[in-house]
C-alpha cells in the first residue's frame, strides 16, 4: 500500500503533538506559555522537579510544534504557538465529526430494527 509522503508527515507531527498532550506537566506547560511568554527557569519553579526534567518537557513541546523558544541573554523564553493549537482541535474536531456520523448510523439501524 502507497502512502502519500505528505500525509505520512502529518500524521507524524499529529503523533508527536498528542504525545506532548498526553502527559499533565505538559498541558500545564502549555496552558502557562499560552497566557504569555515564560522563562524555561520560571516555568520550572512552579513544580515539584527538577529543572533538567522541566526542560525535557518543554522540549517535547518544542518538538511536536506547540510551543517555541527564544534566547534573551541568558534566558530561554518559551511561548505557545496559538496556531498549532488550532490545529489540534481541528484535528479533534474531525475525529468527532467521523464518530458522531457512525452513532448516527447505529441510530439509525436500531430504529429500523
Amino acid at each position: 500500500m502507497y502512502i502519500d509522503p505528505v500525509d505520512e508527515t502529518s500524521e507524524d507531527r499529529a503523533d508527536a503533538m498528542f504525545h506532548a498532550l498526553s502527559d499533565r506537566t505538559r498541558r500545564d506547560i502549555l496552558r502557562r506559555v499560552l497566557a504569555g511568554e515564560h522563562s524555561v527557569s520560571a516555568l520550572a519553579g512552579n513544580y515539584d522537579m527538577s529543572f533538567a526534567a522541566v526542560q525535557k518537557h518543554v522540549a517535547v513541546l518544542e518538538r511536536a510544534g506547540l510551543i517555541t523558544k527564544r534566547r534573551h541573554g541568558r534566558q530561554q523564553l518559551a511561548s505557545g504557538d496559538v496556531e498549532a493549537v488550532r490545529s489540534v482541535t481541528s484535528m479533534l474536531a474531525e475525529l468527532e465529526h467521523i464518530w458522531r456520523g457512525r452513532i448516527d448510523r447505529i441510530d439509525a439501524l436500531l430504529e429500523e430494527t
